[in-house]
């Protein structure tokens, strides 16, 4: 990367004698006691000297390098960020979510428990599931999961399957996730259009295999 892309620190654009703001004449009479503490705070923290509109611009500068929705599309493995609407951010933003404290007691958090028993159930009548669970936190917590899933259940009919597929395209969080649980790792190639090459997958599928993974563009 070019060092020009580098912004340089706050401390960098620093240059004595600018201030960020200028500050009224005082109007009361001064108390001596509480200006001698403030200046001996001014001299024990090492400051940079640099106008309003310097650090504006330079905060602003930084921010621009964050990637995100206004600026385009997310790449592959941001699918959290990439399918919630900044309405579900400001949801979440309220007080009630917030601020809910990890071991608030059941009695104080029925609404939030109401929302996700009645999420559990649109996505049971989505899916036609017998169950769901809410417990992952992220996409590769939900892959972790649903591998641990497909294990238990390989284990309870008694079926030797060690072996995922996993398509080339795919987040690297994939082949992590599987080999976290234990499963040989399969690579399945991509056609020309950028979607599982289905004659590779016939020669990789085997007796052996426990799951295919599927990236979700």
């Amino acid at each position: 990367m070019p060092f020009d892309r580098y912004e340089k620190l706050i401390f960098d654009l620093s240059s004595p004698g600018r201030e960020g703001a200028a500050v009224p004449d005082l109007t009361v009479p001064e108390d001596e006691s509480i200006a001698s503490l403030g200046a001996l705070a001014r001299a024990d923290l090492p400051l940079p000297e640099v106008s309003e509109p310097e650090v504006v611009r330079h905060y602003i500068a930084l921010s621009r390098k964050n990637y995100h929705i206004d600026r385009g599309f997310y790449p592959l493995g941001s699918c959290t960020m990439k399918y919630n609407p900044k309405l579900n951010e400001d949801a979440t933003a309220l007080p009630g979510f917030a601020n809910l404290h990890p071991l608030t007691s059941e009695s104080r958090a029925q609404g939030a428990m109401a929302l996700m028993y009645r999420l559990g159930q649109f996505l049971l009548d989505l899916t036609g599931l017998e169950d769901v669970t809410l417990q992952p936190a992220a996409g590769a917590h939900g892959e972790l999961t649903a591998l641990m899933m497909v294990q238990a259940r390989m284990c309870d009919r008694g079926e030797l399957r060690n072996e995922v597929l996993t398509p080339d395209s795919s987040h690297g969080t994939n082949p992590a996730s599987a080999a976290m649980v234990g499963y040989k790792v399969v690579e399945v190639r991509s056609d020309p259009a950028g979607r599982v090459d289905l004659e590779h997958l016939k020669k990789v599928l085997s007796d052996k295999t426990a799951c295919l993974m599927i990236t979700n563009p």
